[in-house]
């Protein structure tokens, strides 16, 4: 978040939400059968392309839900071109990235039980 401008930060965490909604709406078994969450977005200065960060539960299916979210991710950008149309001109491109904190946060979780 550091050096992004006020209107980067307001713009991702309304790409958050909307994001977070169209996943939501589509329900679980449109990903197979994963719980799919938008932990983060990320907007480039020039508004062009939103990373955007997913969380998958249970963890086993990350790979596939990925793979989803990739080949339909021109529908997504669509839905959400339609939410934001009388915010923003043009519609960022999306590129989707697996948010592995949780994983991470597990696997110390593990680690601190062996000692």
């Amino acid at each position: 978040m550091e050096g992004e401008s006020t209107r980067q930060q307001k713009i991702a965490r309304q790409l958050q939400r909307d994001l977070a909604e169209i996943i939501r709406s589509k329900g679980m078994a449109a990903y197979g059968g994963a719980m799919v969450t938008v932990s983060e977005v990320r907007i480039t200065p020039d508004l062009s392309l939103a990373k955007v960060y997913v969380s998958i539960f249970p963890s086993s299916k990350a790979e596939a839900v990925m793979e989803i979210i990739r080949n339909t991710s021109r529908q997504l950008r669509g839905e959400l071109g339609r939410l934001v149309a009388k915010q923003l001109r043009i519609v960022p491109e999306l590129a989707f990235y697996q948010d592995t904190t949780l994983d991470y946060a597990e696997h110390i979780d593990e680690l601190l039980k062996k000692q």
